[in-house]
């Protein structure tokens, strides 16, 4: 049995389900909460003090793996805060870690992914951040389109259909994309990615497919994923 560990804003109600969709059935799913109901840069920031405590209380459930489950909570400082937060949760659970933003930047990498439209929830303010975030990684963000969504039980009443129709929306405008991100953990689309990929012949990856494919990687686990993802190859170095 394979105790995966995730650390999740309190609001967030998309990341357990959807991790446990796409895990065999000998891994199991063990949470913690950080404080935060509005997806807003201050509060994005503010949770990520509480990331070592609810990572250490995972290591009491002698997690395999953990993983920082919030992708705006884990780019807000941009590159090099990633990586520091995934050493700072691995220390607190006494496991190897990964944190979603810089498992999306290995996902794309690992999909050989250059030119990204992005599906988000977020508002304008966090979509630039986001956009400086994959500049800064090596894409060409070629198009974003956020929904301006600031409370995040608003984000997890969204539905997969919202999702997939954003994602056809911002893909028809970006016909020149060669992969479509969509962002937010809390936002319900892992069901509508592989249909994407059929409509459009481009791999998408969300939030939470690529923390899981992450995740699982790190611990010697074989995701669910039904996309190109779940084939691909981690890049070395990334």
């Amino acid at each position: 049995m394979t105790r995966l560990g995730v650390v999740v804003p309190s609001s967030n109600t998309t990341v357990e389900p959807e991790f446990r969709a796409a895990l065999p059935e000998d891994c199991t799913v063990h949470s913690a909460r950080m404080p935060l109901e509005d997806v807003t840069a201050e509060e994005l920031d503010a949770m990520a003090d509480d990331a070592e405590e609810a990572a250490s209380l995972l290591s009491h459930a002698a997690v395999d793996g953990v993983a920082y489950a919030c992708t705006t909570g884990s780019l807000i400082h941009g590159s090099g805060f990633d990586a520091r937060l995934e050493s700072r949760l691995s220390a607190a659970a006494d496991a190897p870690a990964v944190a979603t933003a810089l498992s999306v930047v290995r996902a794309l990498n690992a999909l050989d992914a250059d030119r990204i439209a992005v599906a988000t929830p977020y508002s304008a303010d966090l979509d630039r951040l986001e956009r400086e975030y994959l500049i800064e990684n090596g894409f060409e963000v070629v198009s974003i389109d956020g929904r301006g969504l600031v409370e995040n039980t608003a984000i997890g009443a969204l539905g997969s259909d919202e999702a997939e129709r954003q994602g056809r929306t911002v893909l028809s405008n970006a016909p020149d994309a060669d992969a479509l991100f969509v962002s937010c953990t809390n936002y319900r689309s892992m069901s509508a990615l592989a249909s994407l990929e059929r409509e459009f012949d481009v791999p998408v990856v969300s939030s939470n497919a690529a923390t899981v494919w992450d995740l699982c990687n790190t611990v010697g686990v074989r995701p669910k994923l039904d996309v190109r993802l779940r084939e691909a190859t981690p890049a070395d170095g990334v």
